[in-house]
């Protein structure tokens, strides 16, 4: 996607649903609503996906950031809640079945199951949205600086950018990616989930909401780590004495590393908490769990070339976001 490098952007992280929280946010950045749409004379919303699920007005915020983009004030990232909800509705059929990209399962139901209710009255809106979804980039490249939802795999998008040069993939990639293992699978896998490991001897964790995982998430950008507690990221900790356990050789080989010598890139996804601030001066995670009543979050970028803990701009969603 080419974006004007002379402009400001303002990049804001996951929404889930909280459109109370983005009026407010899109309010204190200086935009006004104008014929439906929310605008800016001058800048212009990035949004890194997950506009939908947990929330409690997901089909508001849809309508808002859709218009946005429509309007040319904005453009939005495909989130993995979006390819989760776009896979559940493609359908791949072969000689002898036809099934889901996304299986329909009570897990995979649960997880679209506030979605899937608060746009029961309005099917064919759904249909709409759900069209959108695949037109979402799986990132944005803008030279000077990146963006994707959970994870800059640069050989992954180099292959990707052969046949998709903007990131917008088509049908048929989203039904390669039924197949485990596929090229479309791990770039799905990759770029929307980030990356992860297994937790030794069988261990699961139950997280904060509420899914038991043997997987944790991990650092896609650590240097020289020791131990798994040098490459965990995610708000659930890992007990002390996994924390503690030496990487071995293979599975460092594995780890992916994005050097700080690379432009700016910025992710959402990974349920950061406290106060906003940059990774490292290349890098910033906008997502600060919103929907768990923590904060939603923008930054206000211009021409720098690092990160200034200054232009973290945010809005408590705390009492903003009453149940319906």
């Amino acid at each position: 996607m080419l974006l004007d490098p002379d402009r400001g952007y303002d990049l804001i992280g996951d929404v889930h649903g909280c459109v109370h929280s983005l009026e407010h946010l899109l309010d204190q950045l200086g935009y006004r609503q104008h014929a439906g749409v929310w605008r800016h004379p001058r800048r212009m919303a990035l949004f890194l996906g997950d506009i939908i699920d947990r929330g409690p007005r997901i089909r508001e915020a849809l309508h808002l950031v859709h218009a946005m983009v429509d309007a040319g004030q904005a453009a939005c990232l495909m989130g993995n809640h979006e390819f989760n909800a776009l896979g559940w509705q493609t359908s791949v059929v072969t000689a002898d079945s036809t099934r889901y990209v996304r299986e329909h399962t009570p897990l995979h139901a649960r997880q679209l199951q506030q979605t899937h209710q608060q746009f029961a009255n309005y099917p064919d809106e759904w249909r709409e949205f759900i069209d959108w979804f695949q037109q979402l980039p799986l990132f944005i490249d803008a030279l000077r600086f990146r963006l994707v939802h959970a994870c800059w795999d640069a050989q992954l998008i180099a292959q990707l950018k052969l046949s998709y040069p903007d990131g917008v993939i088509d049908q048929a990639f989203v039904q390669a990616a039924a197949e485990p293992g596929s090229f479309a699978s791990r770039v799905f896998n990759r770029l929307l989930r980030g990356t992860d490991m297994r937790l030794p001897d069988g261990l699961t964790l139950t997280g904060e909401d509420g899914y038991t995982r043997a997987h944790f998430r991990t650092k896609f950008w650590a240097d020289a780590p020791q131990t798994y507690g040098d490459i965990v990221f995610q708000p659930d900790a890992l007990p002390e004495q996994v924390a503690q356990t030496p990487l071995s050789v293979e599975q460092k080989s594995r780890l992916l590393h994005y050097p700080e010598d690379q432009p700016l890139l910025f992710v959402g996804h990974y349920w950061r908490r406290g106060l906003p601030a940059p990774i490292r001066p290349n890098l910033a995670c906008l997502d600060y769990s919103a929907v768990l009543n923590g904060k939603l979050v923008a930054y206000r970028l211009d021409q720098e070339r690092q990160l200034e803990p200054s232009k973290f701009c945010w809005v408590e969603v705390e009492h903003l976001e009453a149940p319906r």
